[in-house]
């Protein structure tokens, strides 16, 4: 079953959501007041229409109560981003998550209903520090304010060794979710299968303990 995901806003970061998610396979409604850019993506996605996103009557005729997420995308629009917010929140919208500029803008979100806020920019310099950080970080996601999840080469001492022998649960707190060797990922693990060079680590483990991990 697909998922149903409105993006609302269509700027930088709205168009490459819509294009990934379109990529992968999700069931997308787009909305945005720049008739450009609607007819730009609209060959991609389920529904695409132009709408004045600051006016609540237009927010409710998008059809957003059929939706399972609604993404917020207008970090730079508070008022458009509040009232979307709202407005999803009471059409039933399981999980509204919204883009914020700041903290500030953030903390405003969460409290008229956004479920979960996200700082592109502040994600993306976190990513890019943890690569620089360690040659052997491919990727990282945040899960919340504790939790991450992560992709990696695995470390030198690691190459050879099953994760049994490595004990990287109680070495590092970190929990192995799926292994990438050949082309193929598994969440069914042999934890007694040497991990080979070429392989790629998913896990998930807490922010604080990355540092201890990735050196």
């Amino acid at each position: 079953m697909k998922n149903s995901i409105a993006v609302l806003g269509m700027g930088r970061f709205g168009q490459f959501l819509t294009a990934a998610l379109s990529r992968d396979g999700a069931d997308v409604l787009i909305a945005d007041n720049d008739e450009e850019t609607i007819r730009k993506y609209a060959n991609l996605v389920s529904c695409a229409v132009k709408a004045d996103l600051n006016d609540p009557e237009v927010i409710r005729e998008l059809g957003l109560s059929g939706v399972d997420t609604a993404v917020v995308a207008m970090g730079s629009s508070l008022d458009a981003s509040i009232m979307c917010v709202m407005v999803a929140k009471e059409l039933g919208v399981p999980r509204v998550i919204a883009k914020a500029a700041s903290l500030r803008m953030g903390e405003i979100l969460r409290r008229v209903g956004a479920d979960e806020i996200i700082y592109p920019e502040k994600e993306s310099a976190e990513l890019t520090a943890r690569r620089l950080m360690s040659s052997d970080f491919l990727d990282f996601f945040n899960l919340g304010s504790e939790l991450c999840v992560f992709s990696m080469k695995p470390k030198k001492d690691w190459i050879g060794k099953s994760l049994r022998e490595l004990r990287l649960r109680d070495r590092y707190h970190l929990n192995v979710i799926a292994i990438r060797e050949n082309g193929r990922t598994s969440a069914t693990m042999d934890p007694d299968q040497p991990i080979d060079a070429t392989s790629e680590i998913f896990a998930v483990a807490k922010q604080d303990d990355m540092d201890r991990i990735l050196h």
